[in-house]
């Protein structure tokens, strides 16, 4: 691992639209600190591009043979979901660490893989779910966490964006094979991470999905209902055909509301907070959110990969409290596709959603091939 007065090298794998519009602007922001020194892409066009770009030589079409020949600190996996866990598994056998895009992979059984490739190689995958690392949403977490805002009793959690049809004609959207699920898995898991860090852990889910206007296997909408283990109720709601698009997240407590109402990523000034008419006004001036602002975005989770990195330890965004917000997406699908009300408990290898979160429904689960 590269010593603490040397800077960190880094490398890209796929340079797509995230990885050019959000990785690299971060990567750059820290050149301090780090050293861009390679790329990947299966696109040999694409990754030379990113790579005059970005002012490097070092582009690869072979994950394998960039590790073998760069060595990096830290991998940064900007490729469809699909992809994640094969070249999870080879960075980590590499010694590398990785921070990779959102869903982290396509399943629970996918994601115990990466946990016991951690396990074997000693370093860390750290997940993009930057909407933790806001300064609003650290001081709302911070709050709630503290009772300052008293006790959690109802939410609500909407992802509401607009994806036409044309969105899934790039061939790897739409799918349960190349994304996993649809708007649940890989939109609406941004807000639900978020809800949960938040309010903690849950227990049980009932839910409903539908396949309403999109051509795809998928869903393209989804709706829930959320017990927590504190007694918090919630309601979830994901879409991606809603004209008007909105990210919105309402806390009710019993000193005070929370509201966030957003896009794609948030500032301290989408943030409200209603007081309960017993609250003296001297306790909600700490409410307020202390500067600098810091918006949720790649840029205000990377620092804290990058401490943990150099100290050795588990980076956030990793480990058990990313598998939570996995397990509250797989029990959402498989309370949908089976009409019934899913615990926590339930997510074992035994539970047919464990392995795809179609889990084999008829109706919702690829045809079989008779081959």
């Amino acid at each position: 691992m590269t010593g603490r007065d040397e800077r960190i090298r880094v490398a890209v794998v796929g340079t797509g639209g995230i990885a050019t519009g959000s990785h690299l602007p971060t990567i750059q922001a820290h050149r301090d600190r780090v050293e861009l020194v390679a790329a990947v892409d299966v696109d040999p066009g694409r990754v030379a591009q990113f790579c005059a770009r970005a002012d490097i030589t070092a582009g690869y079409t072979d994950v394998d043979e960039m590790l073998a020949a760069q060595r990096p600190d830290l991998v940064h996996v900007c490729t469809p979901p699909a992809e994640h866990i094969g070249q999870l598994e080879s960075v980590l056998a590499a010694g590398s660490w990785a921070w990779v895009e959102k869903p982290p992979c396509r399943t629970l059984a996918e994601f115990d893989r990466i946990t016991a490739a951690e396990q074997a190689s000693g370093a860390y995958a750290a997940v993009v779910f930057q909407h933790r690392f806001g300064s609003a949403g650290m001081h709302a977490a911070d709050l709630i966490a503290a009772g300052e805002l008293g006790r959690p009793l109802l939410a609500q959690c909407t992802t509401t964006w607009y994806r036409p049809p044309a969105y899934f004609t790039v061939p790897w959207r739409g799918s349960w094979a190349s994304e996993g699920g649809g708007p649940t898995m890989g939109h609406g898991i941004h807000q639900m991470d978020l809800l949960l860090t938040l309010l903690g852990p849950w227990e049980e889910v009932t839910a409903l999905a539908g396949r309403l206007d999109r051509d795809v296997e998928t869903e393209d909408v989804s709706l829930a209902l959320v017990r927590f283990t504190n007694g918090a109720l919630a309601s979830v709601t994901n879409s991606i055909l809603s004209p008007r698009e909105e990210s919105y997240l309402r806390i009710d407590l019993s000193d005070a509301t929370v509201e966030l109402t957003h896009l794609y990523g948030y500032r301290d000034s989408d943030w409200t907070y209603t007081a309960a008419p017993h609250v003296p006004e001297q306790r909600r001036q700490r409410w307020r959110t202390p500067t600098p602002d810091v918006p949720s975005s790649h840029a205000a989770q990377f620092p804290l990969l990058l401490a943990a990195l150099r100290a050795g330890t588990r980076p956030p965004a990793s480990g058990a409290g990313v598998r939570s917000t996995l397990e509250l997406v797989t029990a959402l699908y498989q309370s949908a596709l089976t009409g019934r009300s899913v615990r926590r408990t339930e997510l074992v290898p035994q539970n047919p959603f464990y392995h795809a979160l179609h889990g084999d429904t008829v109706g919702w689960a690829p045809a079989r091939s008779n081959a």
